[in-house]
Parts: structure tokens; C-alpha cells; sequence
């Protein structure tokens, strides 16, 4: 981000095995486009790397958030440096069905899409404490899939059992959805650079989410 002074982060980096990196943050992650701007996914920063080493980005976005400095040139003696920015381009097209995939669906991601809350009380509880409700009881025919699953804490989960939430007289706060692959990886990392963040804002579903 600007205005900050990248910190010097040892790291077991490979394909640049010894190499200095200076970063803004402890855990970065690339977001990679194709070169038609069509969002991918996060990719390493060592991936990231390999792009900028095979000269295939085409085109960035964002200051420059990580410095790699590599070997020195026996000639020259000059060291190398790559400044990787946060959101890159790389050369070639997506197949279509790599484009929006379905995220797959697990109790971190059903945690972080339900903001760690408890969609029948409503409480904030530890993660250690939540669980994945299906709304439709699996023996009653309901599939495990997620416009059929809601994050609830134990109590709640426990009190529910294996009935719906209108025979368990306990309405949910929010009707369940599929995040959208941008909201997934919005999900998925708890670690994005301001940059990043803006770019894939501006490409969430312009929908209003339903609620219960």
C-alpha cells in the first residue's frame, strides 16, 4: 500500500531458493487475472515470481507491494530485483469453465460467508464453537450443499437436532446462498492488500443478498 516502507521477511522461497524478500505483509498473495482482466485466483508470490521471471505479465495493477532480490550477476555483479504488484495479468485466456467457478463449499468458507455468526441467535461465538447446519436435515432429503447450509453455534445446532427451522420454532437471521467466485475469494483471504480489495469490490454481484 502506499506510503508504507516494505519489510525485509525471510522466507524458504522456491523457485528462488536464498532470496531477500521485502513485503508489506507477513502473508501475501498475488491476485491473478488473465489477460483479459478475468479474475482467477490468489496465486503465491514465489508463482507470481515465475510470471515476471518467463516475462508472462502483461499487465499490472497496484503499487508494488513485494521486492524480490534474487542472485548477483557474475559479470556484473549486480544483484536482480522483481517488484511484484498485487493484482497481475498474466498472458493467454481462461478457458470459460475456469471463469466463475463454483467455490467449494467447507466450514471455513461457510464460516467466513456467515461472518462467523450464528444464523439463529445471532452470537459471535469462537470458531471452535461453530458448526455447519443443514437447514433441511440431511434424514429428512436435504443435500449438503450451500443455499442448504448455515453456520450455527453448538447450542443452537443441538437445540435445532434433526428438524427443520420452522418445527424447531428457531428462524434463521439470513436464507442461505452460493457466494459468487469474487465473494469466495474475498472469503478466502483474510490478508488483502487494499488494492486488491477495491478491484474485486468492484466486481461483486450487484444483487441484494435475501434475507430471512
Amino acid at each position: 500500500m502506499p506510503g508504507q516502507t516494505p519489510l525485509p521477511i525471510a522466507f524458504p522461497a522456491d523457485p528462488a531458493a536464498g532470496a531477500r524478500v521485502s513485503v508489506l505483509h507477513p502473508k501475501p498473495r498475488v491476485l491473478c487475472l488473465d489477460a483479459q482482466g478475468h479474475i482467477l485466483d490468489w496465486m503465491s508470490w514465489q508463482d507470481a515470481v515465475c510470471l515476471y521471471v518467463r516475462d508472462a505479465v502483461v499487465w499490472t495493477l497496484g503499487e508494488p507491494c513485494i521486492t524480490v532480490h534474487g542472485g548477483h550477476n557474475r559479470a556484473s555483479d549486480r544483484q536482480s530485483v522483481i517488484e511484484l504488484h498485487p493484482i497481475v495479468a498474466a498472458r493467454g485466456h481462461a478457458k470459460p469453465r475456469a471463469l466463475n467457478p463454483s467455490p467449494a463449499l467447507s466450514n471455513p468458507a461457510l464460516f467466513a460467508r456467515d461472518a462467523y455468526l450464528c444464523m439463529y441467535c445471532g452470537r459471535e461465538v469462537q470458531r471452535a464453537q461453530l458448526t455447519r447446519d443443514h437447514v433441511h436435515p440431511i434424514s429428512r432429503g436435504g443435500r449438503d450443499v450451500w443455499e442448504n447450509v448455515v453456520t450455527a453455534c453448538l447450542a443452537c445446532n443441538s437445540r435445532k437436532g434433526g428438524r427443520t427451522p420452522q418445527q424447531a420454532g428457531m428462524p434463521l437471521l439470513a436464507v442461505p446462498f452460493r457466494p459468487s467466485w469474487v465473494e469466495h475469494l474475498i472469503l478466502s483471504n483474510r490478508h488483502i492488500l487494499a488494492d486488491q480489495m477495491s478491484f474485486l469490490r468492484s466486481h461483486l454481484p450487484r444483487r441484494r443478498r435475501p434475507q430471512a
